[in-house]
């Protein structure tokens, strides 16, 4: 086990290296990068996570490097040269990012005290989404446009794309996707549950490729729904079916980048902050990818004191970080009260967080390495412990308490806060009357877990509050908030002007019934029309 009060180590793997990727459930194993990001998610239902966690050596120097540049120096340890050359990695860079409207691309802003907020929103969607789907559709075209050279017809390598989104992923997805050669995009999101902007931004695409369609229920069905068609054979021996959730590694990747800059970002604008200081950093979470991220950059070697995982009343990562227990319902919640709770915030409406699997293999591979047994065994071990929980996540409604030393180790990395909706009101009140600053409602989730952080934390620790999304994209959120506040007019405030009209663009969509055989019939029917099958 990890050394008390200490994060675990980075392993010796370096990019000299060729990586290689395995699943979180332990039957697949030994994948390239390329595999593990056109596959998304493992046959054995599990995800995929790199065989070694590199240690970013010398990473301090990387201090005065532009975000491009920050990139491809993260990346290169995760990708080796003879999978993506070094040039031809830079360029699928600079093509990801030449999209943003900010020249640092994920700005820093202090808001006040010790505390300062990451804007992660300045991409073409306006979501922190376009930080990773920008950077995975060029990916997905790179590798496509490889497999196919001299191919014509049906020898052609044709990529089906399904995801589920909860509002931001989906356009984020559409956006990095939209037009690209061999590819066919088909988001699920949860009818009448993503934000109007939302919607209006997936739907009013209407290239070719792009297919949306609209579920009779909830974010944890389309999740559900994606997860079947991924386990289905049928489909599967007809379709080569990619992922763009973060179930897909690669956006796990993307993410990293901007914890490194922004902790560069501070040691340049705060003087008392210098190079080698320990920061926390308040991540609002649903699917988990987001902190994640910053986990995997911690392992690296970024000295990280805290992650603080702010959920809203979709509380179930809360309640694993104070109990050691994953389950859907919590122990007081009524029977008929046990699924989704709607609420301000709703890309963090989940019931189930699927890269959390992610961090329970972790947790259980340094577990495993307590027993003293080789490295092989070690992640066999943690493939299985894994594959069970989740087993008991789908029949039994969850799993645990996990062992003690488990729930120790991930307190050392993280501590979580629960934001009900009132008191994401109250935030975006109080910011905007202090500072002036409008705060997206899962943004202000955020906030407010890093101000009950800072009271607990030490005084001299800085905290960085990551913004998940521009808060024009939930209007009904902050105008809940702000309508009374005297000289607040939200389309002089808040509204940019790429979201002008946007409600009064044709739009196409397909309304389902919330079954993963319905679905399937719409891909296929649809992928055959794009391929004059």
């Amino acid at each position: 086990m990890v050394a008390n009060g200490t994060a675990p180590r980075p392993s010796a793997a370096t990019h000299t290296l060729s990586q290689r990727y395995l699943s979180t459930r332990g039957d697949d194993v030994d994948f390239s990068f390329e595999d593990a990001v056109l596959k998304g998610l493992a046959s054995d239902g599990g995800l995929y996570i790199p065989e070694e966690i590199p240690a970013a050596e010398g990473w301090e120097s990387w201090k005065d490097l532009s975000f491009t540049e920050l990139a491809f120096k993260v990346m290169s340890l995760y990708i080796s040269p003879s999978e993506i050359p070094a040039e031809d990695l830079k360029d699928i860079i600079a093509k990801s990012y030449s999209t943003f409207r900010s020249p640092e691309t994920t700005p820093l802003v202090h808001l006040k005290d010790n505390l300062w907020l990451l804007e992660l929103f300045h991409g073409p969607t306006f979501a922190f989404k376009d930080v990773a789907l920008q950077f995975l559709g060029n990916l997905f075209e790179y590798f496509l446009v490889r497999r196919n050279e001299g191919k014509t017809g049906t020898d052609r390598h044709h990529l089906t794309v399904v995801g589920a989104t909860s509002g931001d992923t989906g356009s984020a997805a559409i956006y990095g996707l939209r037009g690209k050669k061999d590819v066919s995009v088909f988001i699920l999101h949860p009818k009448g549950r993503v934000s109007p902007i939302q919607e209006a931004q997936m739907t009013t695409v209407l290239d070719a490729n792009v297919h949306n369609i609209a579920v009779r229920g909830t974010f944890d069905d389309c999740q559900d729904i994606v997860k079947a068609l991924f386990a289905d054979p049928e489909i599967n021996s007809t379709h080569k079916l990619g992922a763009v959730n973060s179930i897909n590694f690669a956006r796990i990747l993307a993410q990293v980048v901007y914890y490194f800059h922004s902790y560069f970002a501070l040691a340049k604008t705060n003087p008392s902050f210098s190079i080698g200081d320990k920061v926390r950093f308040a991540v609002p979470t649903g699917n988990f990818g987001d902190v994640l991220a910053g986990y995997f950059a911690h392992r690296m070697g970024l000295p990280v004191e805290k992650f603080v995982v702010a959920t809203n009343e979709n509380d179930i990562l809360d309640r694993f970080f104070k109990t050691g227990r994953y389950e859907k319902k919590a122990p007081t919640t009524a029977v008929e009260d046990a699924g989704v709770k709607e609420t301000l915030s709703p890309a963090m409406d989940i019931l189930v967080s699927s890269n959390f699997e992610r961090l329970l293999w972790f947790l259980a591979y340094e577990f495993a390495e307590s027993a003293g047994m080789d490295d092989e065994w070690n992640k066999k071990q943690a493939g299985q412990e894994v594959k069970q929980w989740l087993g008991d996540l789908k029949t039994k409604g969850g799993f645990g308490p996990v062992y003690q030393d488990m729930i120790t180790s991930a307190r050392r990395n993280f501590e979580s806060e629960r934001v009900t909706d009132a008191q994401t009101v109250d935030t975006i009140k109080a910011y905007y009357n202090e500072l002036g600053y409008v705060l997206d409602p899962h943004t202000a989730v955020g906030v407010a877990a890093s101000d009950r952080s800072i009271k607990k934390a030490d005084a001299a620790v800085p905290h960085i509050s990551l913004s998940t999304a521009h808060p024009a994209k939930f209007a009904g959120a902050v105008e809940l908030a702000l309508k009374d506040e005297e000289g607040f007019n939200f389309e002089e405030k808040v509204l940019p002007a790429e979201f002008v009209g946007l409600d009064k663009r044709e739009r196409r969509v397909k309304e389902v019934e919330c079954t993963w055989e319905a679905v399937r019939e719409f891909v296929r029917a649809k992928v055959s029309e794009e391929l004059g099958a």
